[in-house]
């Protein structure tokens, strides 16, 4: 029997089987290789997404945008000043107004129990674009990539430095338990992911035979590494003020060449994006004014380098944010 996860929320992979994540990213190469090819899948044609952003972003907006109209379907975008969500309206009487205007919604913004409510009160799938907690789509478009580069992933080790309790490393925790994959958080012991959620994936790594592990041993991170991962040492909404704590605990966990070289061979950086690797950005300078800090998670050289996969992995979010509105709304 197919799968089928019509009329589903997409909130956090924990929801999803193997096989049910394993459909999305067989469908997302389909709708890559259609896209290269330029064979028109305009499937939804008729059907309406608003995208709620109370963060903003670069590649979620555009892959949402890009990939529902390739779809055939029209897109409203609402940031913070054009709704009343939580403000003038309560979030449930939101939910249930843009459910019977709209065939799904994206949200993008801070609490997972937003996103959760959008779902329930809304009646149409919701899809988490980025929350606090989790990042489901990132993780489609960060295993589709690293399919590409080794095929099955079973038994592959990825390994996220620094700052493991984010909603990207959380995230990735999760999809690596639920493909059988080696995780790797790599960090200082303060800010590794919450023992709930590591007791989560064991359970579901115990099905699998994925291996999650945790360490603030860099060469243990790195060594037999097939995917070197990183994020920001600063998430958005955090405040400024976090920098100079940052620095000083995960300096020692940057992904530069030294790093690299621990790894294996074939080894590919990923990063989510954006990045502080230059001096090219106001935060980068201001941090380098301030610290002397030329880059930060990672430096120049790997980010430009040949072993980084980042802008193929930035493209995947396309195809597999495309993958995930179709497959709940066909």
């Amino acid at each position: 029997m197919g799968i089928n996860i019509r009329g589903r929320s997409f909130l956090t992979l924990l929801d999803f089987t193997p096989a049910e994540i394993n459909y999305l990213l067989d469908l997302a190469a389909e709708f890559k290789r259609m896209k290269a090819n330029g064979v028109e899948h305009k499937w939804l044609t008729g059907k309406q997404v608003v995208l709620l952003f109370e963060k903003t972003s670069t590649r979620t907006r555009c892959a949402f945008e890009v990939g529902a109209r390739d779809l055939g379907m029209g897109v409203t975008f609402l940031d913070p000043g054009s709704s009343q969500m939580g403000k003038k309206e309560s979030l449930a009487d939101t939910a249930k107004v843009l459910g019977r205007m709209y065939d799904g919604i994206e949200y993008r913004g801070f609490k997972q129990s937003v996103v959760e409510d959008l779902a329930k009160y809304s009646g149409v799938p919701v899809w988490n674009g980025l929350t606090d907690d989790f990042h489901p789509t990132q993780m489609l478009a960060d295993v589709m990539t690293a399919r590409e580069e080794f095929g099955d992933l079973r038994g592959k080790k990825l390994t996220f430095f620094g700052d493991a309790r984010n909603n990207v490393a959380n995230s990735l925790m999760v999809v690596c338990a639920k493909l059988g994959m080696h995780f790797c958080a790599c960090g200082p012991r303060e800010l590794m992911p919450r023992d709930t959620l590591v007791e989560q994936c064991r359970a579901v790594a115990a099905g699998t035979g994925a291996v999650i592990e945790l360490t603030d041993d860099v060469q243990q991170g790195a060594r037999d590494c097939d995917i070197l991962y990183t994020d920001i040492w600063v998430s958005m909404g955090e405040p400024e003020e976090l920098w100079a704590e940052r620095i000083q605990l995960l300096k020692p966990y940057q992904v530069n060449k030294e790093l690299m070289a621990q790894a294996r061979p074939t080894a590919i950086f990923l990063h989510c994006l954006p990045s502080f690797h230059d001096r090219e950005t106001t935060i980068g300078e201001d941090i380098y004014q301030k610290f002397d800090l030329p880059a930060m998670e990672v430096t120049d050289d790997v980010f430009l380098g040949k072993q980084a996969r980042q802008f193929e992995e930035a493209e995947n979010r396309m195809h597999t944010i495309k993958a995930v509105m179709y497959a709940t709304l066909k």
